[in-house]
């Protein structure tokens, strides 16, 4: 009899971490499992958290990606811009001199000025006038590399010409179609006529409904009021092989406090800057997120809360059976964690669906992203994890004293 005993105890040890969490998930699914409507009002309610926080998610990646396409489209190295610009859509202008004192710094091979500034557009179907954003910039310097831009540098350069965004809003009149089945036709660009003679892809942004390219000579014909010694921005390439951060330092060494240089990944934060804080639109993304995992929140720890609640007697056996309060804690984690995949999955197909909807009806570069995709589940787990910590208090209740 002696030589069973060890043999005996090593029988009833208890199982290893792995193996009592592979147990405990089993059990929350079955538990889970065996209130089909409590479950499917828990998958919905994960499910809406997590098509809410992908839409103000997606919302404020639209935002800063199609804030920054102008700037990204730039084939330039260095920048001189106004210290006084808050946004590319409503810049302060810089002195035209500069452009040329930037070539007095030996590593500049070219400084180039861009022109930027909003006219009244007429739609050419119906007459109504809108907004619209003019790019102004020299064609042969190729420092603004746009779809279809290559093969129009000629085009722009005949008089009162432009290339349309194919990809501005709507209101602006079927320009596309009408280009396609009738070639260069004219428009109204503020009290001056021009001729619309091809079509580049950039897209809306939050400050700009569309856009309009064209030549230096052309914009200075378009906005008349704009004095020529004046210019919005200018690009500053650099010779091939030159030290980038030293080109910079000799700019800033030359220029005068009007002038700020920046590389282009400065440009774009100074951009990002702008909407992310100098606008409530970056806070109320980012307060829609958490208000989305506050409610998913809320409904998951009902859900639960109601399920232990529902069993308190059945815990209360188990903890009579010498289950341990840590091992009842992991059963209800694990029914937070299958809510918070079962609830991710279909909020991820719709989410990508809505993602789709939406950017066709605004045309703001809208769609899925992987790194987005597993922040948003790494989300949706803690929600449901905290959810699971804040319902585990309840098992307090189930005493085996008290229900036997």
């Amino acid at each position: 009899m002696s030589d069973l005993r060890p043999a005996a105890r090593g029988a009833m040890r208890a199982p290893g971490f792995l193996s009592g969490s592979w147990l405990a998930v089993r059990l929350a699914w079955r538990q889970l499992r065996s209130e089909r409507a409590r479950l499917a009002s828990a998958i919905a309610g994960v499910m809406f958290a997590c098509v809410l926080v992908f839409m103000q998610l997606g919302f404020r990646a639209a935002l800063f990606e199609s804030a920054t396409t102008l700037i990204g489209a730039m084939r330039a190295d260095l920048f001189l811009m106004s210290p006084m610009t808050l946004a590319s859509f409503r810049p302060e202008t810089i002195p035209r001199v500069r452009v040329s004192q930037a070539l007095g710094v030996e590593a500049v091979q070219a400084a180039v000025p861009v022109y930027l500034a909003q006219a009244s557009f007429r739609n050419p179907e119906s007459g109504r006038r809108r907004m619209i954003q003019l790019i102004g910039f020299d064609a042969e310097a190729g420092v603004l590399d746009l779809p279809g831009l290559a093969a129009m540098r000629e085009a722009l350069k005949q008089p009162d010409t432009i290339a349309f965004d194919a990809r501005s809003r709507p209101e602006f009149g079927p320009v596309l179609r009408m280009f396609q089945e009738q070639g260069p036709f004219a428009v109204q660009i503020g009290n001056r006529e021009m001729r619309v003679v091809g079509t580049v892809e950039m897209g809306t942004s939050f400050g700009a409904d569309g856009n309009a390219v064209l030549s230096e000579v052309n914009f200075r014909r378009a906005v008349r009021e704009r004095p020529q010694a004046l210019v919005d921005l200018a690009a500053i390439r650099l010779k091939p092989g030159a030290d980038l951060l030293a080109a910079q330092a000799a700019l800033r060494a030359i220029m005068p406090p009007d002038v700020a240089v920046l590389t282009q990944e400065e440009l774009r934060r100074h951009e990002l800057r702008y909407w992310e804080e100098a606008t409530p639109i970056g806070f109320i993304f980012s307060f829609g997120s958490l208000m989305g995992l506050i409610v998913g929140m809320v409904i998951v720890y009902q859900i639960l809360f109601s399920d232990i609640a529902g069993h308190l007697k059945e815990y209360a056996t188990l903890k009579a059976m010498g289950y341990s309060n840590a091992h009842l804690s992991r059963v209800v984690l694990g029914a937070a964690g299958i809510l918070a995949l079962l609830g991710f999955v279909p909020g991820t197909i719709a989410s990508a669906m809505l993602y789709g909807v939406i950017a066709d009806a605004t045309f703001l570069p809208l769609a899925m992203a992987t790194e987005r995709a597993v922040t948003v589940f790494l989300m949706i787990f803690a929600m449901c994890g905290v959810a699971g910590l804040l319902a585990v208090r309840k098992l307090r209740d189930a005493d085996p004293a008290d229900m036997f």
